[in-house]
């Protein structure tokens, strides 16, 4: 399980004295959260971003896709990734924002958890099944990518304030 090394607050973003976010309640941000948005970057360079549903599971973020799609021909050449969730308003909410690095998950057990996390987060429709080395419906299943944080920045608004954590 992921543990932020340092939590630091950038007094330069936020009313004073705000106080920086407790680890738990970021966790518990990104826990709850129904839709992510992941930020991945094509070979040329230019950023590829697209919404998905994830986990945050076992202290990092989770999510399928197809091995044909563009977010994972983008990590075949540059793992970096940069994950998003909040809201969409300015002076209320919370967002937060996961830098790392995607790496593949095909451990059985592995996979057999994260089906199940789906399932327990999202429902019937995201009932997935492994197939091998992929999760998902016998028909269409996908590859299953866990972001492994090295940073978590939270941007609090009304009170606002900007958190850092850092991992090791």
């Amino acid at each position: 399980m992921s543990t932020p090394v340092t939590t630091t607050v950038d007094a330069r973003f936020g009313d004073d004295g705000e106080p920086p976010l407790p680890w738990s309640d970021t966790e518990e941000l990104l826990e709850s959260a129904q839709l992510y948005w992941l930020s991945t970057v094509r070979r040329d360079g230019v950023p590829h971003v697209t919404p998905l549903i994830g986990l945050w599971h076992a202290g990092g973020f989770v999510f399928c896709t197809g091995p044909g799609e563009q977010k994972t021909h983008n990590l075949r050449h540059n793992d970096a990734v940069a994950v998003t969730t909040g809201v969409a308003t300015w002076a209320a909410g919370t967002d937060v924002v996961v830098e790392g690095r995607a790496h593949r998950v095909t451990d059985g057990d592995a996979l057999h958890a994260v089906a199940e996390a789906y399932y327990v987060k999202y429902g019937q429709q995201w009932r997935f099944e492994v197939h091998g080395d992929a999760v998902g419906p016998v028909d269409d299943p996908g590859w299953v990518f866990r972001v492994v944080p090295s940073k978590v920045l939270v941007f609090a608004k009304g009170p606002f304030g900007q958190t850092t954590h850092r991992f090791a």
